[in-house]
């Protein structure tokens, strides 16, 4: 049984992420039985196992071949697969060239003119021909809901501070997801403080603890991914603008495809391990995909009429912020890249604007503007009234 994609509209059914998602078979169900170890943790489910949800689905590959999209935000009620989805990543997700320095300085970083002012420690090894980087897996590190803000940002190392009576900092979430993914389940349900916290150092790339004299500066460029039930609560504008694509995720509607959710999920209830292997070959090819798109990604470029259809779309939605152009042509160009593509066309453009750009219209602010305007006109019509008064 092959899986066919819905006629989603606005994505286009000869894509080459559709044919990725769609040409899964729906049942690999192997004779031979791999032995239960007994391990209490059962590894993440597969990606490509998942039914159906192909617009969830494309939106986290944009995100992971391009991270410039700004991340993903999936909106939808209990149980429909949201967390399982974001967690399956981890059988997919491609490496990331890490610093093996102190100053965490990159091989690229060395082309600086004030490089060995700058990294001293990494130029004395660049320049001697030693390694001072390797490649690892990107991670997905999940924030706890009941994380503190301690935890998020860091603070001082509490077992250092009393068994060797030494104030050290320590890194928090934000540092340790620098280059990594950061998924916040329930995103809707985080404290103030932790939001601020995490808006800062989305936006700059970079934050600074200080706790008393002592002060640190921590990389946190990561791919922000979130998910929320809207039942238990909206999310604040100020975090809503920083996710770059947004996709409403509702529960299957046929009886086919939840049918088939029942098959897989019990098959993989009843031995992970073996799931996991039968779509081994899937999530092998999705990765290759994956690597080869963002490989391609640095030479794609945008066709001048997708430029210019964007920019118009944009201004007839009544958008005001940049980010919207920013994220729709950056995910333009991934679903580009992703089709074995190094120009993005109005086909790309059509593709991810619903997903770049739903949402991003604020009614609020159109009226605050409109009313304004309105304030402002009377103002000057009684400043034309004191200074030309009728004769």
């Amino acid at each position: 049984m092959i899986e066919q994609p819905p006629d989603l509209e606005g994505l286009e059914q000869d894509s080459a992420l559709l044919r990725i998602l769609s040409q899964a078979g729906a049942r690999r169900i192997l004779s031979a039985q791999t032995p239960d170890l007994g391990i209490a943790e059962a590894p993440p489910y597969p990606f490509m196992a998942l039914v159906g949800q192909f617009e969830m689905r494309i939106a986290l590959l944009l995100a992971l071949i391009n991270p410039a999209v700004g991340g993903v935000l999936l909106i939808g009620p209990r149980g429909t697969g949201k967390t399982t989805a974001v967690r399956s990543l981890t059988h997919i997700l491609p490496d990331v060239e890490v610093s093996d320095c102190e100053d965490g300085a990159l091989p690229g970083d060395m082309a600086h003119q004030s490089a060995q002012y700058l990294y001293p420690d990494c130029w004395e090894k660049y320049q001697a021909g030693e390694s001072i980087s390797h490649y690892e897996p990107v991670r997905l590190v999940e924030l706890p809901l009941n994380a503190r803000l301690e935890d998020v940002v860091g603070g001082i190392n509490e077992r250092v501070a009393v068994q060797q009576n030494k104030i050290r900092l320590e890194r928090g979430i934000l540092a340790r997801a620098d280059n990594n993914l950061l998924y916040i389940d329930e995103v809707n349900l985080l404290s103030d403080e932790i939001v601020d916290a995490i808006l800062d150092a989305a936006a700059q790339g970079a934050y600074t603890v200080r706790r008393g004299a002592m002060a640190g500066t921590y990389r946190s460029r990561f791919v922000l991914i979130g998910s929320m039930n809207p039942e238990e609560g909206r999310l604040r504008p100020q975090i809503l603008d920083r996710f770059g694509l947004r996709v409403n995720v509702r529960g299957l509607m046929t009886r086919d495809e939840r049918l088939e959710v029942y098959r897989r999920v019990s098959s993989y209830r009843q031995n992970p391990a073996q799931f996991v292997y039968q779509w081994e070959l899937e999530t092998a090819q999705v990765h290759e995909e994956i690597l080869l798109a963002r490989e391609l990604l640095k030479e794609t470029t945008l066709a001048d009429e997708a430029v210019e259809v964007g920019l118009d779309l944009v201004r007839a939605l009544d958008i005001d912020s940049h980010r919207a152009e920013y994220t729709l042509f950056e995910a333009a160009r991934a679903h580009a890249a992703a089709d074995g593509r190094d120009l993005a066309t109005l086909s790309d453009v059509r593709a991810v604007a619903p997903l770049a750009l739903r949402q991003r219209h604020s009614e609020f602010m159109v009226n605050f503007f409109e009313a304004q305007r309105q304030e402002d006109d009377q103002i000057r019509a009684q400043i034309d009234g004191l200074t030309h008064p009728a004769d």
